[in-house]
Parts: structure tokens; C-alpha cells; sequence
């Protein structure tokens, strides 16, 4: 089993460094995505966003007769939305709010969830000409306290605040680059939280679950949509304060392409508000569990939840004016 995933590992690896030297030399015939060539999606390199793309890409081939190309394992979010503006892709699978906003926008980090959503639609739309769907896919993968289950039930633990009655007790296992990190580190925590951790061991971020599991810590730091939550039977504590920007899914789609293929409207007002976060951790632990290539996940998804019941997805266009979703 470690052999496979090493070998998965390391084909991702080499795909996405060959991507990142296309991407950056020049754009080619085959690989855009202009209004000539058909729909072009541009997914990335981890797990969540490889299935993403497919969903995507199946939703695409099913309610149109748009050539379609996918491109996977781009290293980053800011190449996937430097492909966006070159013409190599004119659609986005999934970007992230609090990504989007530090890093394609160069804003400060925001943690109140509608000015963030507000901020990405309309800085995406005056400087770049692109669209971002709302309501997004309905999940965010966001940093997030948790424990196991025995102990959330034992402890009665439910948010990060519960924490601070055994601060003292407990061991943390957090991810190296949170220490130090900048506006939701480890230093912000203290602050807006109230209390520390006298136990806090850094390590990578991919060991934090089976560390907890195994009960070498009793906390750890970890991403809120990961597969191993389930096959480590982990609870999520709810951030009740506030201290991680949220990091809400959803598509981005160049304006040209909306104009050329307005399907795609419809298309995404059929996946909004349908991907819990529960829903994502259970497609990333189909990947990453059972080793099932994100285009099998995607389409199992799409074909158990009736994603392909109309015959026409023209649903009313979603408007930018619309910033509602799930709460």
C-alpha cells in the first residue's frame, strides 16, 4: 500500500513540474481554453482538486457539446489562475476565498466570511473579467482543531474554546508552518483564544491524523476536508472564534467563456450549496483511501446523486447581486 501511494506521489510530482514549464514557456495549441477551443478546466495538484475538476468536467460533457480539456496537477492556485489569464483555461474548478484573497488579489487575510465572499466577487470581476460563482460548492477547507471521538464525547468537546478547561493536559500536534505563521498562527491563537498550549509538537501536517489516532497527541491541527478525518474517526472542533479565515469553495469562470457557453450558469447552479463538508471528506477519502483515481470519484458522485436527471441545466443564471448560500 505505501508503495502505491509513493508511486502516485511521485507520477503528481512529475506531472505537475512538465504542466508548470508549459505554463510558464508559452501556451500551446490543444492545451488553451479559448472561446475557439471549447471549455477548458484547470483543476490543481491535491486530491479535492483533481475530483473537483472531474465533477466539473462531467457536468461539462453531459449539458453541452462544448469540446472539453482538463488540465490537472498545476502546482499552485496562482498558476491555475495564471492560466485563466492567459487563455490556457477559462474555467476555474475550485478556488478558495481566504486563498484567493492573499494570494491573486495580494489583500489582507479576511475572517468575516460574507466580506470575504464579497471581496473575491467583485475584485475578480473589475481587474480580471472573470466570474466567481455563489453560492459556492458549499464546503471550506480551512485549518481545524480536532480530537477523537472518544475524547470529543468524554471531554464534551465542541468548539476550540472547550480546549482551554485542559489546555494544560492536553498534547497538540500542529503543522510546522502554523508557529510562525502570520494573522491565524499560533501567536494570533493566543490572542484571540485567550490561552496556549504547554504541549505543542510541530510536524508535518500529512502526520497529524494518524498521530492523534495513535494517541501520541491529543489535539491536532489539521485541514477541514481531509479524508482521514473519516478513516480516523476524528471530530472537527467548530472554530467558534473566528481565528481562521474561511476558505470557501467555489468556481471561477473567465466572463468570455460565460457569454460563449451559458450553460455553464446553469451547470454551477446545480452543484451550489450540494458539497458538504462532509460530503468533500468522504470524496477525498474515496481517493485517497482506496487509491480510486478522482475521475472514478467524481463520476460515482455525480451519477448516485442525480446530477444528470434534466435534460437541460438552465436553471436561472446566478447573479452577482446574490451572495446568499448556506449559513
Amino acid at each position: 500500500m505505501n508503495h502505491l501511494r509513493k508511486m502516485k506521489y511521485l507520477k503528481t510530482s512529475i506531472i505537475a513540474v512538465l504542466s508548470t514549464i508549459i505554463l510558464t514557456a508559452c501556451s500551446l495549441p490543444g492545451l488553451g481554453g479559448s472561446s475557439e477551443n471549447g471549455i477548458s478546466i484547470v483543476s490543481g495538484s491535491t486530491t479535492e482538486r483533481l475530483i473537483l475538476g472531474h465533477v466539473v468536467e462531467g457536468m461539462v460533457n453531459h449539458y453541452t457539446d462544448a469540446p472539453t480539456n482538463i488540465i490537472p496537477n498545476l502546482g499552485s492556485s496562482t498558476m491555475n489562475h495564471q492560466a485563466l489569464e492567459t487563455g490556457d483555461a477559462n474555467v476555474s474548478a475550485v478556488n478558495y476565498t481566504g486563498t484567493s484573497l492573499t494570494g491573486e488579489l495580494g489583500m489582507e487575510a479576511e475572517t468575516d466570511p460574507e466580506v470575504a465572499l464579497e471581496t473575491v466577487i467583485s475584485e475578480f470581476d473589475s481587474q480580471y473579467d472573470m466570474h466567481w460563482y455563489t453560492p459556492g460548492y458549499g464546503f471550506a477547507n480551512t485549518y481545524a482543531f480536532m480530537v477523537r471521538r472518544e475524547d470529543a464525547e468524554k471531554y464534551g468537546l465542541e468548539t476550540v474554546s472547550d480546549l482551554e478547561e485542559y489546555a494544560d493536559e492536553f498534547s497538540v500536534g500542529v503543522d510546522n508552518t502554523w508557529l510562525n505563521r502570520e494573522g491565524d498562527g499560533y501567536e494570533a491563537f493566543k490572542e484571540i483564544y485567550g490561552f496556549d498550549f504547554p504541549e505543542l509538537y510541530p510536524m508535518t501536517i500529512g502526520l497529524v491524523y494518524s498521530a492523534v489516532s495513535s494517541g501520541e497527541v491529543d489535539v491536532v491541527l489539521g485541514y477541514s476536508t481531509d479524508g482521514r478525518i473519516i478513516s480516523e474517526d476524528l471530530v472537527v472542533l467548530e472554530d467558534d472564534k473566528r481565528l481562521f479565515p474561511p476558505y470557501d469553495g467555489a468556481a471561477v469562470v473567465t466572463n468570455e467563456a460565460r457569454e460563449q457557453y451559458p450553460e455553464l450558469d446553469g451547470i454551477f447552479a446545480k452543484l451550489a450549496s450540494t458539497i458538504s463538508d462532509e460530503t468533500m471528506q468522504e470524496l477525498n477519502f474515496q481517493s485517497d483511501q482506496y487509491l480510486l483515481e478522482p475521475q472514478i470519484v467524481a463520476e460515482r458522485f455525480l451519477e448516485e446523486n442525480n446530477y444528470f436527471e434534466d435534460a437541460e441545466p438552465f436553471i436561472e443564471p446566478v447573479s452577482q447581486d446574490n451572495l446568499g448560500g448556506e449559513e
